[in-house]
């Protein structure tokens, strides 16, 4: 387990690695995520519903097996789980830009292609989450997810502004292809790290389903991470409808062009470094339940401001919201993994983190789906405010919660 050194994290090779391929992976995905919806819009001229349900197929896996990927995932090592999901990414997105070179692309494969990278995001995610602990010391998780958070807020902030210059330079496809280079980036990098990870204390394994409901039980049972997951749900299901159809409210509805779309989303999304970096200090001077409150508050009342957006100068309309919106879902996403790292104990973490995930991620999936129904029926820009306005109810229900009500989370179950 790499400890504290002088300079803190940054001095450990393996933790670099990590930080490297991780960051490198997101810069990746995230211009992935403006590139295959602009490739529906562009090149397949997709409606919005279509471009909601491709969003909603990469959240999918969450709800179907979600469940028991986390205790498959509790009875193996880490690491060689998340070299195969990254290097199954890397195959099935290089497929899109082969076949739009061959001329053989169609929305089916792009939906496809959407939930097979699901699939592998949620083995990966699940096995990252519980890999992090073996890796740093415990004291040293706080700094270990504000770097990482925050490298990774610094990447989400570059893709859609690549994503947009490649669009624009060299097509839509070309923005899938960089994040298929990016998942061999980090292939390499899990694979070049020395540690590896405490052997597991035999023990008699008892059946799949037992152990899915042992991670169920703990989540229910406990007052904290209920909650967690429940407000995640909502949450997600606000952020998602709201995200799915933001690539068709600036291109269609304010006729911006794919570079400045690119442009305007990476300036929205610039907040996300600011959260992580500000989430500890935060922490330190009103405490850590308290600054997940405030982080979440702050950028659900900013949110409101996005569907005010116009063309031209009424843009700053729409990055205020999201550079809030991003700066306050990035603090508060350090100190919720910080917290569960810190609180759920190692033999369970992947059945209890896959069990709030199915909740969480799978509402993804859901407000994907219904960002794009509603956006189709209903409005795009009225579709934005219902989104906005479902946020900011969830975070005022919050505070009547036990974490609204305490000034710092638990240090243990205890």
């Amino acid at each position: 387990m790499i400890t504290r050194e002088r300079g803190g994290l940054l001095r450990s090779r393996d933790f670099r690695l990590l930080w490297t391929g991780e960051t490198t992976s997101v810069l990746g995905s995230s211009i992935a995520v403006v590139a295959l919806p602009l490739v529906a819009v562009v090149t397949l001229q997709a409606s919005t519903f279509a471009v909601g349900l491709l969003t909603a197929a990469a959240w999918l896996p969450w709800l179907l097996i979600g469940l028991p990927a986390g205790a498959w995932v509790d009875r193996r090592p880490k690491r060689p789980i998340m070299l195969v999901c990254n290097t199954l990414s890397m195959v099935v997105f290089l497929s899109v830009p082969v076949a739009a070179w061959l001329g053989l692309l169609t929305m089916t494969q792009l939906l496809v292609v959407a939930l097979a990278g699901g699939v592998a995001k949620v083995f990966f995610n699940v096995a990252y989450r519980a890999y992090l602990p073996s890796l740093v010391d415990k004291d040293d998780l706080q700094e270990a997810n504000e770097k990482l958070q925050g490298s990774e807020s610094a990447a989400q902030i570059g893709g859609p502004g690549l994503a947009g210059l490649l669009a624009q330079g060299f097509g839509a496809v070309t923005g899938v292809l960089a994040d298929a280079v990016s998942f061999g980036i980090s292939v390499l990098c899990l694979r070049s790290i020395r540690h590896r990870e405490p052997a597991r204390p035999p023990a008699t394994r008892s059946r799949l389903r037992d152990e899915i409901r042992d991670g169920l039980e703990f989540v229910l049972h406990d007052r904290f991470l209920r909650v967690f997951a429940v407000f995640g749900a909502v949450s997600n299901v606000a952020l998602m409808g709201h995200q799915s159809i933001e690539v068709v409210f600036l291109a269609r509805d304010l006729g911006v062009g794919p570079g400045a779309v690119g442009l305007v989303l990476a300036l929205a999304g610039a907040g996300g470094v600011f959260g992580a970096a500000l989430s500890g200090k935060l922490a330190a001077q009103v405490g850590t339940a308290r600054a997940f409150v405030l982080c979440e508050a702050f950028g659900a009342l900013m949110m409101l401001l996005g569907p005010l957006a116009q063309g031209g100068w009424g843009l700053v309309f729409f990055v205020a919201a999201g550079f809030a919106l991003s700066a306050g879902v990035v603090g508060s996403n350090v100190l919720n993994a910080t917290f569960k790292q810190r609180y759920v104990p190692a033999a369970m973490f992947g059945r209890v983190t896959a069990s709030m995930s199915v909740l969480s991620f799978g509402a993804i999936a859901l407000g994907g789906l219904l960002g794009g129904v509603l956006g189709e029926t209903a409005g795009v820009r009225q579709t934005l405010w219902l989104m906005a306005g479902l946020e900011v109810v969830a975070v005022f229900a919050l505070l009547f919660t036990p974490i609204g009500r305490c000034r710092d989370f638990p240090a243990d179950r205890g």
